[in-house]
């Protein structure tokens, strides 16, 4: 296959020049200009006016399955994930059972194998049911495929076994990847305390409950000279914290959300109370979202990742203060992402960085690249081409988003994973169709 005339932004290599590459089995093994088939077979696809990017790497999803099955499947987590531009998925632990031994781990791998369309990547449990008692089976789930660990849902609560899971992640060259909450000062919280929340009547979760774990965290990390990745940031004082880290030398890196850079709890109050709008952490004011975007721009937020979590309509569709808390997020995290970069500042090889090669560093993988001899797993993208969010026609079971019938700027015309089409747009100029299944 040969794709012609793309604007190839690949920040592994440096690259944002129009181009053309040249695909053979599973890697892009040329690239040029003008070049041209060289066999009566070869398929080539016109892609100017497009973007031709490199397959993005999400480190923060959640694929419920095992146990969860009726908020989403490997299966449709990952077709979801492939109509996203996403062509690996760094699953958390928080399943049923959770994922704290090897055989949860092989189990997740298996079936990712079998009906999978894309990479998934075990995130292992740091402790057994995610209860800060005692620790996983670390050395033998990274046997069996973890590529981190992480009580993604709560915080390690006790100091002194964070202590011992840090020496082992250490050890085993595992990223730790932290869910920063204190419990006691977030309890019963259902949004951002300040002005906005009270007027809601809502109990709020005040920033601290997020930064006083940021803080033990580096602290803890600085001591042990051991890795730290903060998820999901949603407040200024605890990027404050973080670039105080990165200054100490420090092996503290961080993600933000899409959601988090684009909305805020003003949002939510706007929203008449729709549940769609409720996370952990919550949205914040707006401060911290501009915070948010400078942080970015400064490279403080080394990623961007989804934190993608699928839930049935029962789950939403009750009192705010029982509703689940999360948003299915891999249908639109690219436009998400390259238009809070826009409003940062950031060029688009930099914003792109923080969807491929950054995530991919964290978790140790050689993922995320596209040229030099990157695999073939890469995403024609149309900048321009604005769409209605219609979760409707998601191929996540996850409807569950705020963007619903908002308008977006850019689309995925065609992702392809090692060689294969794993999804066209069915609009696309080209006239192909979705591939529903990995063998076909």
């Amino acid at each position: 296959m040969i794709l012609k005339g793309g604007r190839v932004i690949d920040p592994a290599s440096g690259t944002d020049a129009v181009l053309d590459i040249l695909l053979e089995k599973d890697q892009a093994v040329k690239s040029g200009a003008n070049l041209s088939p060289q066999f009566p077979d070869e398929t080539v696809l016109d892609c100017r006016g497009l973007w031709i990017l490199p397959g993005l790497v999400d480190i923060h999803t959640h694929l419920r399955e095992p146990g969860y099955e009726y908020k989403e499947t490997i299966a449709t987590g990952t077709r979801a994930a492939a109509a996203g531009g996403i062509t690996t998925l760094a699953c958390m632990a928080n399943t049923l059972p959770v994922n704290d031994t090897p055989a949860v781990t092989r189990y997740i791998l298996e079936k990712a194998e079998q009906e999978g369309i894309v990479e998934v990547l075990p995130i292992g449990a740091a402790t057994h049911g995610l209860a800060s008692e005692r620790l996983s089976d670390i050395g033998l789930m990274k046997e069996a495929g973890i590529v981190a660990l992480s009580d993604d849902g709560v915080s390690v609560g006790d100091a002194g076994i964070l202590r011992i899971v840090m020496e082992y992640a250490r050890r085993f060259n595992l990223p730790l990847i932290e869910h920063c909450e204190d419990p006691a000062t977030a309890k019963g919280g259902v949004v951002d305390e300040g002005e906005t929340g009270t007027r809601m009547g809502l109990r709020g979760i005040p920033c601290v409950s997020e930064s006083v774990i940021v803080a033990r965290d580096i602290l803890m990390a600085r001591w042990l000279g051991a890795p730290i990745h903060i998820a999901h940031v949603s407040c200024r004082a605890s990027l404050d914290l973080i670039r105080w880290g990165k200054d100490q030398g420090v092996a503290v890196t961080c993600e933000a959300t899409p959601h988090h850079l684009a909305l805020t709890v003003g949002d939510l109050f706007q929203s008449d109370y729709d549940t769609r709008f409720k996370v952990n952490p919550p949205l914040r004011e707006e401060a911290d979202r501009q915070a948010l975007l400078a942080a970015l721009k400064e490279g403080v937020i080394d990623c961007i990742a989804t934190d993608h979590a699928p839930h049935d309509i029962q789950s939403k569709m009750v009192e705010f203060d029982d509703a689940a808390n999360g948003i299915s997020g891999l249908e639109t995290a690219l436009p998400l992402a390259l238009s809070a970069g826009r409003e940062a500042g950031l060029t688009p090889l930099e914003t792109v960085s923080r969807l491929t090669v950054h995530p991919a560093r964290v978790l140790n993988i050689d993922r995320g690249r596209l040229l030099n001899g990157g695999l073939s797993r890469l995403v024609v993208f149309n900048p321009d081409e604005p769409w209605e969010v219609d979760p409707a026609h998601f191929f996540s079971r996850g409807k569950n988003t705020p963007f619903a019938g908002k308008t977006l700027r850019g689309r995925v015309k065609m992702t392809l994973f090692d060689g294969r089409r794993v999804f066209v747009d069915a609009a696309n100029p080209w006239g192909l169709k979705p591939v529903p299944d990995k063998k076909a």
